[in-house]
C-alpha cells in the first residue's frame, strides 16, 4: 500500500518518476507538485542542512521536455481527477497549491530553464490551472543574470501567477561561506535578490537554527535585520519573508552540529523582522 505523504518526508521517487514529485509542504500549506531539474544531485551550494542524500557540486543535466512534459501531465491529472490526494494526502492537508521548480539542487542551473517555464505555462492553461494555482520557484538565485532564467522569472510573473522564493540564510560574508558552502558577499547576494524581485514577485525564504547548540549571534542576527531593514529603505520589491525552522534531518555531514530553536527564539525573530517593514510566514 502507498505511504501517506507528511511534512517531513520529501521523498522525490514518491511518485515513481524521474523528474515530478509530490510533497505535503509546510510552507505552502497543501500539496506541492515539484519539479526536480537536479536529477544527478549536483548543486553549486552546499547547505548545510540540505536533506539531499549524495549532493555534490555541479549543474543540472539535460533535461528531457519530451518526458517532463508527459509527467506533469500525467500526474497531475491524477492529482486532479483520480484518487491520490484520497490515498497519499492527510485530510487536513488535501489543497492542491503549487508547482515548485525545486529539487535536488540549483533549478536554475540548467541552461533550460526558460524551455521549462514554458512548458509548465502550457500545461497549465491546458489544465486550467492558471490563476488557480501558483508556479513556485525556489532557489539560491546564482543565475539570474542570466537570459534564460531572466525569461523564464519574466514568463512567471506574466503567465503563472508566479512566485520566487530566494534563499537568504545569512546577511554575512562568513555566515553565507559557512551556512551555504559559497564564497560570495552578502552584497552581492543583495544584487541577485534585487534582480530577482523586479523580475518576479519574490519572498526571501530563510532557515534558522541552532549549531552545536547555540543560536545564530548577536552580530549575525543585527546583519539580517539591516539587511532586510536596507531592502525596504530602498524599495527592493520584496514581498516578505518565509521564516523556517528543522523540520527534517539534514543528509551533510555537518548534520550533527544543527538543531531546531525553541519557538520563542524563531517568534521573537519574526517580529523583529516585522518591525523593519517586511512581512513574515512563520513555519516551526
Amino acid at each position: 500500500m502507498a505511504e501517506v505523504l507528511t511534512t517531513t518526508d520529501h521523498d522525490r521517487a514518491a511518485a515513481l518518476l524521474r523528474y515530478v514529485y509530490p510533497v505535503v509542504s509546510r510552507r505552502a500549506g497543501g500539496v506541492s507538485v515539484g519539479i526536480n531539474l537536479n536529477t544527478n544531485n549536483a548543486c553549486n551550494w552546499h547547505c548545510v542542512y540540505c536533506q539531499v542524500p549524495d549532493l555534490r557540486r555541479g549543474v543540472a543535466p539535460a533535461v528531457d521536455l519530451v518526458l517532463l512534459e508527459k509527467e506533469l501531465r500525467g500526474f497531475l491529472r491524477e492529482l486532479l481527477q483520480g484518487d491520490f490526494m484520497q490515498i497519499r494526502v492527510p485530510e487536513e492537508c488535501r489543497l492542491f497549491h503549487d508547482i515548485a521548480i525545486s529539487g535536488n539542487g540549483e533549478p536554475t542551473s540548467s541552461r533550460q530553464f526558460d524551455a521549462v517555464v514554458r512548458l509548465i505555462c502550457r500545461v497549465m492553461t491546458d489544465l486550467d490551472l492558471t490563476k488557480r494555482i501558483k508556479l513556485v520557484l525556489i532557489t539560491n538565485g546564482s543565475w539570474v543574470h542570466r537570459p534564460e532564467v531572466r525569461y523564464g522569472l519574466e514568463m512567471m510573473a506574466m503567465e503563472a501567477d508566479g512566485e520566487v522564493w530566494f534563499k537568504v540564510d545569512s546577511a554575512t560574508d562568513a555566515g553565507i561561506h559557512r551556512i551555504n558552502g559559497i564564497s560570495l558577499s552578502s552584497e552581492r547576494l543583495r544584487q541577485q535578490l534585487t534582480v530577482a524581485a523586479e523580475l518576479c514577485p519574490t519572498w526571501i525564504q530563510t532557515c534558522m537554527f541552532a549549531w552545536d547548540g547555540n543560536p545564530p549571534s548577536d552580530m549575525e542576527v543585527t546583519a539580517y535585520l539591516d539587511f532586510a531593514a536596507g531592502i525596504v529603505r530602498d524599495g527592493v520589491p520584496v514581498k516578505g519573508v518565509l521564516l523556517y525552522g528543522l523540520a527534517r534531518p539534514s543528509m551533510q555531514e555537518e548534520a550533527g552540529h544543527l538543531s531546531a530553536l525553541d519557538e520563542s527564539w524563531m517568534r521573537t525573530f519574526a517580529d523583529k523582522i516585522e518591525q523593519r517593514g517586511l512581512p513574515v510566514r512563520l513555519n516551526l
